[in-house]
């Protein structure tokens, strides 16, 4: 469609090397997508916290199966609205590479630790980690991914007026327009995110006991499909209709989104990309009836799993862990491995901030054993499934 970014109009990528060529009949979003499937960062989110940190159980959902379901939502509304669809599962296989050990726990303490050398933002780590730090190429740092595939990571929610440090710097480097909105593959992607989310928490949430169905009932929106799946399936095990409320409750945001969307784009007359990013509001989004049913749903989740007591006890230890890391890492850098010793900056924030670049890029796990490994012990109580 008219408003899809075209991979032969791409604005190109921040380093043009002389007779590169394409490794294989791919465009550029399919090779995007490619370098950040062929990532280290990317296969370390197989051990990086998505709702219950450091899961026992090899049911639960961690950053890596997450990111993979949000870029199965998003393949799926990017070909209903005629988008593409290369860029948008890039956008959606990535969006989530700049988390740091244990979730939010763990953005929480350095946050704090960074906070006088310019804090600490996973978004924006997101592109550092990009366009900076996972350096595979003999002839450039990053990726070098597009120009389309780093500003949609940019401000998928929208666009930034104050970035953060890391942000600045990468925008200085190679501009992304960050007063704009971002494309519609990328606001597709940020919306699938928050589906993905909603219902997959739920059925995580269910599997370890901090969730019942009677409280998900609560939620009129819910309660009524319920009643709907039971008259349907009468005497079916429950564990299959409550995986069949998930779903459903997928099934219902995804075609709101893109009913809504086309709405959207018909009234607003948006006829190009470039109209997608310069109109005053995002094309993408959920209908007004979804998007208050999708916030009660957000107050339930927060009130019921999110800031559950276990959740909020384990989510503390986690930030003791990453706090006192990198307080170590800070007083005695020999600490850290050799290859990060041989970089470290001499000087202020920068160092700091090196440390924290290490430190992001840790998974749960390496977290850790690092903590066993300098302090003698390993760290209790950090999983609660």
């Amino acid at each position: 469609m008219p408003w899809a970014c075209d991979p032969a109009l791409s604005r190109g990528r921040e380093f043009t090397l002389a007779g590169e060529t394409a490794r294989g009949p791919r465009s550029a979003f399919q090779r995007d997508r490619d370098r950040i499937i062929h990532s280290i960062a990317f296969r370390r989110l197989r051990h990086k916290t998505q709702v219950f940190i450091a899961p026992d159980g090899d049911h639960y959902r961690v950053r890596l199966t997450h990111s993979l379901e949000v870029a199965q939502i998003g393949r799926v509304i990017a070909r209903a609205l005629g988008l593409d669809e290369d860029l948008t599962e890039a956008l959606c296989l990535a969006h989530d590479i700049g988390h740091p050990p244990f979730g939010h726990a763990g953005e929480d303490a350095l946050e704090e630790a960074m906070a006088g050398f310019g804090g600490f933002d996973h978004n924006a780590n997101t592109l550092r980690v990009l366009m900076r730090l996972e350096s595979p190429y003999p002839g450039h740092d990053g990726l070098n991914l597009t120009w389309e595939l780093l500003e949609g990571l940019a401000k998928h929610n929208g666009p930034v007026t104050a970035p953060p440090w890391a942000l600045a710097e990468l925008d200085a480097a190679f501009p992304l327009d960050l007063g704009q909105y971002a494309s519609l593959e990328a606001q597709v992607a940020a919306i699938s995110d928050d589906i993905a989310y909603d219902n997959h928490d739920i059925d995580d949430g269910l599997r370890a006991g901090f969730l019942t169905l009677d409280t998900l009932l609560t939620l009129p929106s819910l309660a009524a499909q319920w009643r709907d799946i039971e008259a349907r399936f009468p005497g079916a095990p429950r564990d299959r209709l409550l995986r069949e409320l998930v779903r459903g409750q997928i099934g219902r945001m995804v075609n709101d989104v893109i009913e809504e969307t086309q709405r959207r784009l018909k009234v607003s007359g948006v006829a190009s990309a470039a109209d997608v990013r310069a109109a005053p509001m995002p094309m993408a989004g959920f209908s007004e009836g979804m998007a208050g049913e999708e916030r009660a749903l957000k107050r339930f989740m927060y009130r019921t799993l999110y800031l559950h007591p276990e959740q909020v006890s384990t989510a503390q230890k986690a930030r003791a862990v990453i706090a006192r890391l990198f307080a170590a890492y800070r007083a005695d850098p020999k600490l850290l491995p050799e290859s990060w010793q041989a970089s470290l900056p001499a000087h202020e924030p920068a160092r700091s901030r090196h440390i924290a670049d290490f430190m992001a890029g840790m998974t749960d796990k390496y977290a850790i054993e690092a903590h066993a490994r300098l302090f003698g012990e390993r760290p209790e109580g950090l999983s609660n499934v």
